[in-house]
């Protein structure tokens, strides 16, 4: 640290977020099942836009996204005018800390939350809550009771990485309803796709004036190398983001292949059932050896072991064989792996090595 230039108070506590491993060292056949991405990669609507954009890598993107606004609005029935496009939906969670709280404000969120919503919050100057779950599961009173005169976002993952549980859409306007007016709830649907009959909360947001709604196109749509997410909420809120936001935070190829993805409705309901299928089916046999999972409405599974020595040891036997989970004790769950849901070979090959490891053990 130079003894005369100082970072923003709450800056030196970040710890620098790590993300899923992707290699083995001496392994060139490794699968990555740390990050939740989809097994299949982007639909092909998606690599041929890949391909056209870069006849115009020279043209500025327009500063509106408006194309994929209205894409998004008719795709998921919402008003193009109060959506916002980010760098993955880690921008629009940025956005939200650095226009809405700051030093003496806190920004509160459930114990086995996103890392970003600490990271964000401490960078925007602010202190970082932690309510605690039930089950791992998010807790609406234990949030409630948890809400101080310094209160300014809540955050809510629904479903939640790195756990797969969700609460159901009443208590989330459970929540809504009981928070007070000045505070801002936020749903981060990364996976909302993922969970049958959701809508990540959009009708909420519609209905209130402190909801807003985080998306992606970094798991389903299979476009997490290219960084685009975005956010729906009350026009006050959007018009405020959109003042933070930077004129070219995406560019034309961003813009271009999301707005192609969106419209894949082959890959998209393929990459749903698949998932549906082989999650069920990883998680009844993780199950019948012995490893407890919650049910998942995500594309991953949470193993559950005795603690974490024998998590870390499972773990080691996974990477012998080649294949990458995230351990998880930087979410609280050291005890814990999570298990992106491959293509079925992946799956069977996690399911034979954990059934092999589970033998060894008293």
């Amino acid at each position: 640290m130079h003894a005369h230039i100082h970072p923003q108070p709450g800056i030196l506590e970040i710890a620098l977020y790590q993300g899923g491993s992707s290699k083995i060292a001496g392994r060139e056949d490794a699968v990555k099942l740390s990050s939740n991405e989809n097994p299949f990669g982007p639909g092909d609507l998606a690599r041929m836009a890949y391909a056209r954009a870069g006849h115009d890598l020279h043209r500025y993107p327009s500063t509106d996204h408006a194309r994929l606004r209205a894409a998004l609005g008719a795709q998921f029935a919402l008003d193009p005018s109060r959506i916002i496009c980010g760098a993955g939906s880690d921008e629009i969670i940025s956005f939200l800390c650095q226009a809405y709280a700051g030093p003496g404000e806190e920004v509160l969120y459930s114990e086995h939350g996103f890392l970003m919503y600490r990271i964000s919050a401490l960078a925007a100057g602010a202190k970082p809550v932690v309510a605690s779950e039930r089950d791992r599961t998010t807790d609406v009173d234990a949030l409630l009771a948890s809400v101080t005169a310094r209160t300014k976002l809540v955050f809510i993952a629904n479903p939640n990485n790195p756990t797969g549980t969700m609460i159901p859409i009443e208590e989330v306007a459970r929540l809504a309803e009981k928070l007070p007016p000045r505070v801002l709830l936020v749903l981060d649907g990364a996976y909302a796709e993922y969970a049958e009959g959701y809508d990540g909360g959009a009708e909420l947001v519609d209905r209130r004036e402190n909801v807003v709604m985080t998306r992606t196109f970094s798991k389903l749509f299979g476009l997490g190398g290219l960084r685009v997410g975005w956010g729906y909420g009350p026009q006050h809120v959007i018009d405020v983001l959109n003042r933070v936001r930077g004129p070219f935070n995406l560019s034309n190829v961003q813009l271009d292949v999301a707005e192609a993805a969106l419209g894949d409705a082959g890959h998209i309901a393929r990459s749903l059932n698949e998932n549906a299928r082989l999650r069920d089916w990883l998680a009844e046999k993780l199950n019948g050896l012995g490893v407890a999972t919650d049910r998942s409405h995500a594309n991953f599974v949470l193993a559950r072991f005795r603690d974490a020595a024998q998590a870390e040891a499972c773990n080691a036997a996974l990477l012998a064989d080649g294949l990458i989970v995230r351990q998880v004790a930087s979410y609280g769950l050291p005890e814990a792996l999570r298990i992106t849901v491959g293509d079925e070979s992946a799956c069977r090959r996690v399911a034979h090595v954990i059934g092999t490891f589970m033998e060894t053990q008293g």
